[in-house]
């Protein structure tokens, strides 16, 4: 019997949806479908997780001039 999954429809840039892609490489348990070049369906319980693993990614490329000193 078929089971349903319910997801939610992420609409990002390609470079986000790469980091997405990259973050679901290791679990395998977070992009249900790759729709197109910028939209993708990921698992509705793995949102906030998708956020938080994002956030951590991207401040590492954040410039702050403060702390070199």
């Amino acid at each position: 019997m078929p089971r349903a999954i319910r997801g939610v429809l992420v609409r990002c840039d390609p470079s986000i949806k790469a980091l997405i892609l990259k973050i679901d490489s290791a679990r395998h348990d977070i992009v249900i479908e790759e729709l197109d070049d910028t939209h993708l369906v990921i698992d509705q319980k793995q949102v906030q997780a998708v956020k938080n693993e994002l956030n951590r990614l991207l401040s590492k490329n954040i410039y702050n001039p403060f702390e070199e000193q």
